[in-house]
């Protein structure tokens, strides 16, 4: 039986001041947005819409960011999703309303269970509330684009970019443009300045251009959303690797398929044949890769020790095992 949490909705407490937002979990991402842009604020770690991505045409809900800890390529800077959730509300498998966390940043009292529902695909709970630490706006923005690097030269310089006191809010690398992208952001001095550092710091690398304003935030929009392989037929995998790995991890993954990078290195989007099972080439590398359309869509097998943990937090939270049975293990 599907239970749905749409019904749930609209902004329960926002207050610009102590950049603070708790809303209930089926409250549309794009409502959310909107409340936070009058105040001139925002979402720290910029959640994807991946409905074109996916095939999918459900509305984006704050409740499904939380359960899947949606996270955008500001990740690198801000954190995932995780990182700015502060407080939630929700029942357990018994029917018990749970509350956690709070309405305020400094709130550590007890088990975080905050973290623990994040990421959790519901299958710990059912999420009714959901709270946020925000930000404010972001007055200039734009990007750096180095040409023709392959994937090793890519990463190496988005690691150079990301060790840098430059504060790169973006770096992702998209080999079928043969593009390396990098994002500044900040007051408008600020961004010129480190702009032109990061110039010189990168000479070497490649031929540059800048993009500025809303060429630069329809770029980041397309990244984060991984637009560039909607509709592309094949199985589409999300893998998760230390950024200095991701050129290695390509050289065991299918010849004919297609990927872009993004957290510097540390995220691929991988589009291969139907049927292709990318783990098993990954083995010598720490990480883990999901299937997210395809045959295969499972999550990555987790190691014993790890997977006894989960089993027995699911034993806790879900006795009767009536929480997306099956979706993790």
């Amino acid at each position: 039986e599907v239970l749905s949490t749409a019904g749930l909705t609209g902004i329960e407490l926002y207050e610009p001041g102590a950049l603070t937002l708790v809303a209930n979990a089926g409250t549309p991402v794009a409502e959310i947005e909107a409340a936070l842009a009058q105040e001139n604020q925002r979402l720290p770690f910029e959640p994807m819409d991946h409905r074109a991505l996916l095939g999918t045409t459900g509305e984006p809900t704050i409740g499904g960011v939380v359960a899947t800890n949606a996270s955008g390529p500001r990740r690198i800077q801000a954190g995932a999703c995780r990182d700015s959730l502060i407080g939630v509300r929700y029942v357990d498998g018994q029917g018990t309303v749970i509350k956690n966390g709070g309405r305020v940043m400094k709130n550590v009292t007890g088990y975080d269970l905050v973290k623990l529902m994040a990421g959790s695909h519901g299958t710990l709970g059912v999420l009714s509330e959901v709270g946020f630490k925000v930000l404010p706006g972001i007055e200039a923005t734009a990007t750096l684009v180095v040409h023709g690097l392959d994937a090793a030269r890519a990463v190496a310089a988005m690691s150079k970019a990301l060790g840098s006191p430059y504060e790169i809010s973006g770096a992702a690398y998209l080999p079928e443009a043969t593009k390396t992208v990098l994002r500044l952001e900040g007051f408008e001095a600020s961004v010129t300045y480190r702009l032109k550092a990061l110039r010189a710091l990168l000479d070497g690398f490649g031929d540059m251009e800048e993009l500025h304003g809303e060429a630069s935030r329809d770029l980041w929009a397309a990244t984060r959303d991984v637009t560039h392989f909607a509709g592309v037929a094949g199985d589409l995998w999300r893998i998760s690797v230390k950024p200095s790995d991701a050129p290695e991890v390509l050289k065991f993954l299918p010849s004919d398929m297609r990927y872009s990078l993004d957290w510097g290195g540390g995220l691929i989007w991988a589009v291969v044949s139907e049927g292709a099972d990318l783990r098993g080439g990954l083995g010598k590398f720490s990480g883990h890769a999901t299937c997210l359309r395809g045959a295969a869509r499972t999550f990555h097998p987790e190691p014993a020790a790890l997977a006894a943990i989960s089993q027995g937090l699911r034993a806790q939270f879900d006795p009767r095992r009536i929480f997306n049975t099956g979706l993790m293990g």
